[in-house]
């Protein structure tokens, strides 16, 4: 009798759980499998310099993959993603350390953590420009170190260069990578540290065998949040290299702009397997169920 109860109960709950997973199916359908069903579709249409022409060719992704310029490009932003990713985990990892060990009140963890998100409450554009009148010729850190004396002429390759784009890179992004380490770190037993220093183990040791594996979950979330937010950046290359330098994003902006919108399309097709690929080595690599 029990085994009848529970299989209709069964039954009964099964449609019950999809009309409540139906809202949910239906936003995922309308703002993200369509967009990208259209997305691929135009991709495979042809164009001239007036007018989209609906059919069936390869020339966009003939341009994409076997465009030396296109894969200088793509290149140039594995470049920034790669040299943001490490800049940004070595900096996330100390602050959320600090955070996490070193501030033992709660209160005051929580009002340091605000702190650090205080910055967000401006545009990326805003942050970006706020560093203009100090990277700039006659900026700040260059009157400094005339003043100083510790060089002759201002420096120029301060702002308008990679080293302004990975800059504000890590400026607008880094707390993407101090929050969720921050969230694993606190989520460590601390008798496991105790026992760690009991056995003999100094602080490099406890960091290496202890923390850094434990923390693994939270370094793989914030690893997705980098990867995904500089691949897609377009507005933070074109405004910090001064039109010098170009990403995959800025390549899609300028391709709409021309109004080549399946080269366009072609672009972001390839832009998206690239990031899922990326993605999809870091999951393989790291269980984030652990820190979900």
């Amino acid at each position: 009798m029990s085994v009848g109860v529970t299989g209709a109960g069964r039954r009964v709950a099964a449609p019950v759980a999809l009309l409540q997973a139906m809202p949910l199916g239906l936003v995922l359908g309308v703002f993200l499998v369509v967009p990208i069903a259209l997305l691929i579709v135009v991709s495979f249409f042809d164009y001239d310099s007036v007018q989209i022409i609906p059919g069936f060719v390869w020339t966009n992704y003939q341009d994409v993959l076997f465009s030396r310029v296109t894969w200088m490009i793509y290149l140039n932003t594995l470049k920034y993603t790669v040299i943001v990713w490490a800049l940004t985990l070595f900096i996330g990892f100390w602050v959320a350390y600090v955070l996490g060990f070193l501030v033992q009140s709660k209160t005051l963890q929580m009002v340091l953590f605000l702190l650090c998100s205080i910055p967000f409450l401006t545009s990326n554009i805003i942050r970006m420009i706020s560093w203009v009148p100090f990277l700039g010729r006659n900026g700040l850190i260059n009157g400094l170190l005339l003043h100083l004396g510790v060089i002759r002429s201002p420096l120029e390759w301060l702002l308008f260069s990679d080293f302004a784009v990975v800059l504000a890179f890590v400026h607008l992004y880094t707390l993407f990578m101090v929050a969720p380490i921050f969230n694993t770190m606190m989520r460590i037993d601390r008798r496991l540290i105790e026992a760690a220093v009991d056995g003999g183990a100094g602080f490099w040791q406890v960091i290496a065998n202890v923390i850094v594996p434990l923390c693994k979950p939270g370094i793989a979330i914030g690893s997705i949040f980098i990867v995904t937010l500089v691949m897609g950046d377009f507005i933070t290359v074109r405004l910090m290299s001064g039109g010098q330098s170009a990403s995959v994003g800025l390549m899609i902006y300028n391709q709409i702009s021309l109004l080549q919108y399946p080269a366009a399309c072609a672009n972001a097709v390839v832009l998206l397997l690239t990031v899922l690929l990326m993605v999809g080595t870091i999951l393989r690599l790291v269980d984030i169920r652990k820190e979900l």
